[in-house]
């Protein structure tokens, strides 16, 4: 599900709480499953995708819309790979050893879904200040979920946080592995939309109670 960005009462935050950028909308699952197996690893992925996105969003934005769809994507893709550049030139020096560690996933954040498919129904299409509110949620749905797995998997998977020996027993190694991580995120998915289930029902009753209010005025 995909919030309306015309929609005002629906589209600003929804990024990270309401249509959560990988628990929700599925976007950019592969590195948390496959790279987010400690804080270190979380922190790179998470400078790296939070800089490329919003930088490439906000330039692609200036795009113009009358262009055939496949060339969009084409300058989309080609504007996240200029700016994948500095952002790994820096992630080299910052994080040193986490760009080779984590592989094709790092490069790969520079293709993700939020920039290349999703941009022009999710960003484009409001005031530019609204867009600017609307893609940080976005960004930030994706950092929270890589933090708290990367958490949860360096603690019970090698005892530790950020690489700090913490007295947590028993663990279990196979959370450290791919399979791990897609069953952890499942299960945080599953969690995830339980609770937004059972929180929408009164949301749904508020908003037609304020509807019905203003009818009757």
């Amino acid at each position: 599900m995909y919030s309306d960005p015309a929609n005002k009462t629906s589209s600003r935050f929804d990024g990270l709480l309401a249509d959560n950028t990988v628990l929700s909308a599925l976007m950019v699952i592969s590195p948390v499953i496959m790279c987010s197996d400690t804080l270190r690893n979380a922190e790179a992925l998470i400078y790296a995708f939070s800089a490329i996105t919003f930088i490439s969003v906000i330039l692609c934005s200036f795009v113009p819309r009358k262009l055939p769809y496949a060339v969009k994507v084409i300058i989309y893709a080609a504007i996240a790979a200029l700016v994948y550049i500095p952002v790994k030139s820096l992630a080299q020096v910052t994080y040193p050893g986490i760009v080779s560690r984590v592989g094709i996933y790092f490069p790969l954040l520079a293709v993700n879904s939020l920039i290349v498919f999703r941009g022009e129904s999710l960003f484009y299409g409001v005031k530019k200040a609204r867009m600017i509110t609307s893609l940080t949620f976005y960004i930030l749905g994706f950092d929270a979920v890589m933090l708290v797995t990367a958490v949860i998997r360096e603690l019970f998977t090698y005892g530790t946080f950020n690489s700090h020996m913490v007295d947590v027993s028993p663990t279990v190694s196979g959370l450290g592995m791919p399979f791990g991580g897609f069953i952890l995120l499942g299960l945080m998915c599953g969690v995830y939309r339980k609770v937004r289930s059972a929180l929408r029902p009164a949301s749904d009753a508020e908003e037609r109670k304020e509807g019905s209010d203003v009818s009757g005025n």
